[in-house]
C-alpha cells in the first residue's frame, strides 16, 4: 500500500505550471543559500555540505514530479562525477532508477489515447503499478499468450515541453555547472536535440532493432524483441528480459570471473558500435543493463543514440593513437577542426588549450594503449577527477570567451564516461580490442 502512496496523480503538463514548478524550487534554493549564510555568521567554519544536501534534495524532488528533459539532465550530470558536489550526484543518480511512478488512470487515458482500448483489454495481465519509473517513461510488466512482456509508457506532456523544461533548467544548471551561458548554450543545443529523439518511441524502436541485429554476434549480450502491434508513439512493448539490474548483481558480489565477462560484453558492444557502426547507445547508465543468469547482458534501452560523423570520428581517435605521430601542421588542423581552438583564440589560449586537450584525451585513452585494462583501478579514475578540477578552476579556462569543443563530443565523452565508470563498479579487467589503425 506504502507503494500507491507515492504514485502520482498528475503531471504539470502547460508551460505555465511546470514554470510555476521551477520558480518555487528556484526560490527554496534561494532560500537554502539565505538560511546557509546566516548559519555562517555564528559558525564561520561552516561548509557548503548541508547547503548542497538541501539543494539537491528540493531539486530533485521537484524535477522527478516534473519528469521528462529536466530530470533526464539531472541524470546525466549525476554521470558526469567531477561536475557536481557529491551531494547532488548521490540524489541525481537515483533519477536513474527511480521516480514517483503514475497513477494507473494516467496509463489507461494514454491506452486509450492510442489504441482505443485500455491495457487490460489488450493484454491477458498488466501490472496497475509501474515496475520501474525514469525520467520520460515508465515501465509496466505484461502477459499475452505466455509471453512476457515490459510496456514503456511516455509521460504525458514530456515531448512538448523538452524546449521551454530546458530553458527553465538554465539558471539552475549555470549555478551547479560552474559553466559561462555560451558553453552552456552549445551543450544544450546538442542535449535538446537528444532530447527530442528520445521521445520520439517509432524512432527508438528502428534504432533498437537496428543496433540489435548488428551487435547479436557478440558474445553474452541479450537483446529483446519488439512488437508493432503493441507499439505505438508513446508506447514501446518489447520482450521482458529477466535477471537483476547490475547494482543488484553487484551486491551478489559475484566472481572476478563473471565481473570480467560481463565487462567484457560491455566493451566489445561499444566497441562495435563506435568503430564500425558509427553510431552508438550513449545513455550507459546502469538501469539500462540486466544480468541475466549465466552472466548474460541484457540491453533493454536504446532511446539515446549518438550518430557519429565520419569527421569527428576521425579526429577524435587520431588524438587517441599512443604515440601521437602527427606532425604539428595536422594536430593544429585537427585541433581546429574539433573546435578545442579558434581564430579568436590568441597564441597563449591556444597553446593552453592544445596542451590541457592533449593531456585529457591522452588520460581518457589510456585503456586504449594496452592490450588489457583492469578497471578497478581507482588510481586512474582519480586522475581524470583531478585533472577535470584543475582545469574547471584553471583562470585561464574560466575567463575563456567560448565554448571549447565540437558538440559531438558532449556524448561520445559522456559515452566512455559513462562506459569507464561502468566497467569501475564492475572491477572489471577487459581485453581493449581496437581498431587496427589505432594500435
Amino acid at each position: 500500500m506504502a507503494e500507491k502512496m507515492n504514485e502520482q496523480e498528475s503531471i504539470p503538463v502547460s508551460k505555465v505550471q511546470r514554470a510555476a514548478k521551477f520558480i518555487s524550487t528556484g526560490a527554496r534554493v534561494g532560500g537554502n543559500y539565505v538560511k546557509h549564510y546566516a548559519k555562517k555568521v555564528v559558525n564561520p567554519s561552516l561548509d557548503k555540505e548541508e547547503l548542497h544536501q538541501n539543494n539537491a534534495s528540493d531539486i530533485y524532488n521537484s524535477l522527478s514530479q516534473l519528469k521528462g528533459s529536466a530530470l533526464k539532465v539531472a541524470q546525466m550530470m549525476s554521470m558526469d562525477k567531477n561536475l557536481l558536489p557529491r551531494a547532488y550526484q548521490d540524489k541525481f543518480t537515483m533519477a536513474q532508477y527511480s521516480a514517483p511512478p503514475l497513477s494507473f488512470p494516467l496509463v489507461v487515458k494514454t491506452f486509450q489515447k492510442y489504441f482505443g482500448k485500455s491495457p487490460e483489454q489488450l493484454f491477458e495481465t498488466f501490472t496497475r503499478s509501474a515496475v520501474n519509473a525514469a525520467s520520460i517513461g515508465q515501465v509496466h510488466k505484461a502477459t499475452k499468450d505466455g509471453k512476457t512482456y515490459a510496456v514503456k509508457i511516455q509521460y504525458p506532456g514530456v515531448a512538448d515541453s523538452v524546449s521551454s523544461d530546458l530553458k527553465l533548467v538554465r539558471p539552475f544548471a549555470l549555478r551547479l555547472l560552474n559553466m559561462n551561458e555560451r558553453e552552456l548554450d552549445h551543450y544544450m543545443a546538442e542535449v535538446e536535440e537528444k532530447l527530442l529523439e528520445e521521445t520520439d518511441y517509432v524512432l527508438e524502436i528502428q534504432r533498437s532493432r537496428e543496433i540489435s541485429s548488428a551487435c547479436e554476434h557478440i558474445p553474452h549480450l541479450k537483446f529483446p524483441t519488439y512488437y508493432d502491434e503493441l507499439s505505438s508513439d508513446r508506447i514501446i512493448t518489447m520482450d521482458w528480459i529477466e535477471g537483476k539490474h547490475l547494482k543488484e548483481w553487484l551486491d551478489l558480489n559475484p566472481s572476478q570471473e563473471s565481473r570480467n565477462q560481463i565487462g567484457q560484453a560491455l566493451w566489445d558492444f561499444y566497441h562495435h558500435q563506435v568503430h564500425n557502426l558509427k553510431q552508438v547507445h550513449a545513455d550507459p547508465h546502469p538501469g539500462n543493463f540486466i544480468v541475466q543468469e549465466g552472466d548474460q547482458l541484457g540491453i533493454i534501452d536504446f532511446g539515446c543514440v549518438k550518430v557519429i560523423p565520419e569527421d569527428f570520428y576521425n579526429g577524435y581517435f587520431a588524438l587517441i593513437k599512443k604515440d601521437l605521430l602527427i606532425n604539428q601542421e595536422e594536430l593544429d588542423q585537427i585541433f581546429y577542426d574539433l573546435e578545442f581552438i579558434t581564430d579568436k583564440d590568441s597564441s597563449e589560449e591556444q597553446a593552453y588549450f592544445k596542451g590541457v586537450f592533449k593531456e585529457m584525451i591522452s588520460l581518457l585513452g589510456k585503456p586504449f594503449h594496452v592490450d588489457k585494462f583492469d578497471f578497478a583501478d581507482d588510481g586512474f579514475f582519480e586522475l581524470i577527477f583531478q585533472l577535470g578540477d584543475r582545469i574547471s578552476n584553471d583562470k585561464m579556462f574560466k575567463k575563456s570567451r567560448q565554448a571549447r569543443g565540437s558538440r559531438h563530443g558532449l556524448y561520445v565523452n559522456r559515452t566512455y564516461f559513462g562506459l569507464y565508470n561502468l566497467l569501475n563498479q564492475l572491477q572489471a579487467e577487459v581485453i581493449t580490442t581496437k581498431p587496427a589503425w589505432l594500435k
